[in-house]
């Protein structure tokens, strides 16, 4: 339990680090081809682990699953790509924080989350600290985030898209403990990340193929194909194989619960890159962000000890 945490905590800093590092790759660069490619290369460091379990190979319903959670990786960074040039970065985070809701709301029609009302308290509190952050990032100009838009949270066709992706993110750890209640995916956390890997980048390479520009892959620098390579191992491989190692023993809500720490990760970025920048505003989100992951690792363990 203890390493479940801890390996989520780590995953929280290897997201929020993840961001600096795609703003160095070229922006003419497509999007979903280069996704499919991190996943490529995120599925090639897996192989090393992944080939000699004895269940390295899905059998019968496996394949379905496996699909179905590679689909949910591809749908949402799908959605992400398409509605970041409908809509607003600040709408984008309002609407992600909805994604460990989903994820118990799902967890609770699959039988995976207890009925209780603690924790959707605490993911409203982190939830909250989020959005206070991410205001707080936009320099408190409202959730329109400055752009002329009338807010973050009109439901326009972006914001929807973009909604339907945090719908498929949430749906990703259910599928995978729903398969590991029934034995019908590998108890190996390695196996679950690289199939899922693996499929969901066939889904989105193929996307990208479809209706983006492949030729132009080849302008591709150097520092590109670096960058490409530290987010496929690290923030690809290594923080999706934390992510299902964790689900083995936590419910889908308190998995994505610690993507309320990413903005906070974030945030200690952006201290360091621009001190001048601390400012009261940045402390209540954090206070209740810090408050909800402590509130959360309580009511694991009180639940377990019930």
């Amino acid at each position: 339990m203890l390493k479940a945490h801890l390996g989520l905590l780590l995953w929280a800093l290897l997201v929020g680090l993840s961001f600096p590092a795609v703003g160095l790759i070229d922006a003419a660069l497509p999007p979903m081809l280069l996704t499919a490619l991190r996943f490529a290369i995120a599925a090639l460091a897996l192989w090393v682990l992944v080939r000699h379990s004895p269940d390295r190979w899905p059998v019968g319903a496996a394949w379905w699953l496996y699909a179905a959670m590679g689909l949910c990786l591809a749908g949402f960074f799908a959605a992400m790509f398409w509605a970041a040039s409908q809509t607003t970065a600040l709408s984008m985070a309002t609407l992600f924080v909805s994604v460990p809701l989903l994820a118990f709301l799902l967890g609770l029609v699959a039988g995976l989350e207890r009925r209780r009302w603690r924790l959707p308290l605490i993911l409203g509190l982190g939830a909250t600290g989020a959005l206070l952050l991410a205001w707080a990032e936009a320099g408190g100009r409202g959730l329109g985030g400055g752009t002329g838009r009338a807010t973050g949270l009109a439901m326009g066709r972006g914001e929807a898209v973009f909604f339907l992706g945090c719908l498929a993110s949430a749906g990703y750890p259910v599928l995978s403990k729903w398969g590991l209640s029934r034995g019908l995916v590998s108890s190996s956390a390695a196996v679950r990340t690289f199939w899922s890997l693996t499929l969901g980048g066939v889904l989105i390479g193929a996307l990208g193929l479809a209706i983006e520009p492949a030729m132009a892959l080849y302008s591709m620098r150097p520092r590109d194909g670096l960058v490409l390579f530290y987010l496929g191992l690290f923030s690809s491989a290594l923080t999706f194989w934390l992510q299902q190692r964790a689900t083995a023993v936590l419910t889908p809500a308190a998995v994505t619960a610690y993507g309320y720490l990413v903005p906070f990760v974030s945030m200690l970025l952006l201290f360091l890159q621009a001190p001048g920048r601390l400012d009261w505003q940045w402390l209540p989100g954090s206070v209740l962000v810090l408050a909800a992951i402590v509130l959360l690792w309580r009511d694991d363990a009180q639940g377990r000890r019930g």
